[in-house]
C-alpha cells in the first residue's frame, strides 16, 4: 500500500467516521480548490451523484465576481441546496473531507442549511 498524505489520511478517517453515523443518508461532499469550490449529494448506497453544484456552473459564474471568497461559497451552498431539494433530498451528512470546518467550508455549510438541507 502506497503511503498517504496526511490530508489523504485525515479525509478517510473523517469518512470512515461519517458512514457511522449516516444512516443510509446520502452526504454532502466538498472539494475545495484554490479558484473554485464544489459540492454534489452522493448516495454511497447507490453509488451515485444526486446533485452538484459549483462556481463554474453558468448561473453562479455570471452572479458571482469570483470563485474563491466565502460569498462564493455560500452561493454554492444554496444553490446545492436548492437541486438537493429538488431531487428529494432533505438529510444529509456533511463530509468536509480533509478541509477544517472554517472559511470557505463553513461558509458553504451554512448556505446549505439556509437553502433547506439539514444536518
Amino acid at each position: 500500500m502506497p503511503s498517504l498524505s496526511q490530508f489523504e489520511r485525515r479525509t478517510r478517517r473523517v469518512r470512515r467516521s461519517l458512514r457511522k453515523v449516516a444512516n443510509g443518508r446520502p452526504r454532502l461532499s466538498v472539494y475545495r480548490s484554490s479558484k473554485n469550490i464544489y459540492a454534489q449529494i452522493i448516495d454511497d448506497a447507490a453509488g451515485c451523484t444526486l446533485a452538484a453544484a459549483s462556481t463554474l456552473d453558468k448561473e453562479l459564474r455570471a452572479a458571482l465576481s469570483k470563485g474563491t471568497d466565502k460569498a462564493a461559497a455560500e452561493a454554492v451552498g444554496k444553490a446545492i441546496a436548492e437541486r438537493a431539494v429538488k431531487a428529494g433530498v432533505k438529510d444529509v451528512v456533511f463530509d468536509r473531507g480533509g478541509y477544517l470546518f472554517h472559511g470557505r467550508v463553513k461558509a458553504l455549510a451554512d448556505g446549505a442549511r439556509e437553502g433547506g438541507l439539514n444536518f
